[in-house]
């Protein structure tokens, strides 16, 4: 197997693996969610900065920390990442626990098309007339429900931009995903901990006072974050990011079933239609990408074919 192969399937491995852990998150949340969104993510950007930390140190993986924070250019881009995953990250745990988490998995339907969007503007990939048509009806279905509903799904459209033009910007950025994960949450480290040691007043900002169970889960937020984003970063090296596109599937299908059949949450006309127009897009997207594999593996076989009678 060619050294592409292996990275390719590490890269799937890697995928699966990140928007699962990704799709089944809300769990999590909701167990904390007598604690203010603003909270969880301190405990999230503090616990994993520590935890990211300490694996760098294992790993003796120091010496790759100080070149990126020697290059301006790849600091300032890095925090600008680090400001749109923020953001991203502060957005969903708040959807998730005031009852949105069908806006966030809308959000993350949308993010495939979008991803492929990018992928054509910025990476010079080429896309195909049906991947067109497909991003088209996204657009349409988007429209749709702010026309006709009234209903503008910025949870959704705000959590697909933020994290489909954070994960643009990683990977351009020539930084491994430990090394990248360490320095996104270091960047934002300070002001957490500012923030919950000193301007935080809620009860559970007091660690102290909280039952040893709840300290329990606001320190697996560190666990909750660094695990399915190091995965995630690693099969962004790996595969196109068009390709990627495909796995996040994953994903809003587990939000979307734990918000309707385990949390009740409403599915109303507006988003039904939003939802049935995207799902469309993306089944549309699905068998062009389907076809046009079988037509790759065909034209393959055809050349090893030729190149063995040359032979």
């Amino acid at each position: 197997m060619s050294d592409d192969a292996v990275r390719a399937r590490q890269g799937v491995f890697f995928a699966l693996a990140a928007y699962t852990f990704w799709g089944i998150a809300p769990v999590y949340f909701k167990l904390v969610k007598q604690v203010p969104a603003l909270e969880i993510l301190s405990h999230r950007i503090i616990w994993a900065f520590l935890m990211v930390f300490v694996l760098i140190v294992a790993m003796k993986r120091l010496d790759r920390i100080r070149p990126i924070l020697k290059s301006r250019k790849l600091v300032l881009r890095l925090t600008l990442a680090t400001c749109l995953l923020g953001g991203n990250w502060f957005l969903f745990i708040w959807a998730v626990n005031s009852n949105h988490m069908l806006d966030a998995s809308l959000g993350y339907y949308i993010n495939p098309l979008l991803n492929v969007a990018i992928g054509m503007v910025f990476f010079a990939e080429r896309m195909r007339r049906l991947q067109l048509v497909a991003i088209g009806m996204a657009v349409v279905g988007v429209t749709i429900q702010i026309v006709t509903f009234g209903s503008v799904p910025w949870v959704a459209l705000a959590l697909a931009s933020s994290f489909a033009i954070y994960g643009a910007i990683r990977k351009r950025l020539p930084v491994d995903s430990i090394s990248g994960l360490w320095l996104e949450t270091a960047i934002l480290f300070p002001v957490m901990l500012i923030y919950l040691f000193v301007f935080a007043e809620s009860a559970s900002s007091d660690l102290t006072a909280n039952p040893w169970t709840l300290n329990l889960l606001l320190v697996a937020a560190g666990l909750v974050t660094t695990i399915p984003l190091l995965c995630f970063t690693a099969a962004a090296q790996r595969l196109r990011y068009a390709t990627l596109g495909f796995f996040q599937y994953i994903a809003p299908t587990l939000m979307f079933a734990l918000a309707v059949v385990v949390y009740g949450e409403p599915l109303e006309e507006s988003k039904l239609v939003t939802f049935i127009i995207i799902w469309s897009a993306l089944a549309l997207y699905s068998f062009d990408s389907i076809i046009q594999r079988q037509r790759d593996r065909k034209a393959k076989k055809k050349l090893a074919s030729a190149e063995a009678g040359i032979h």
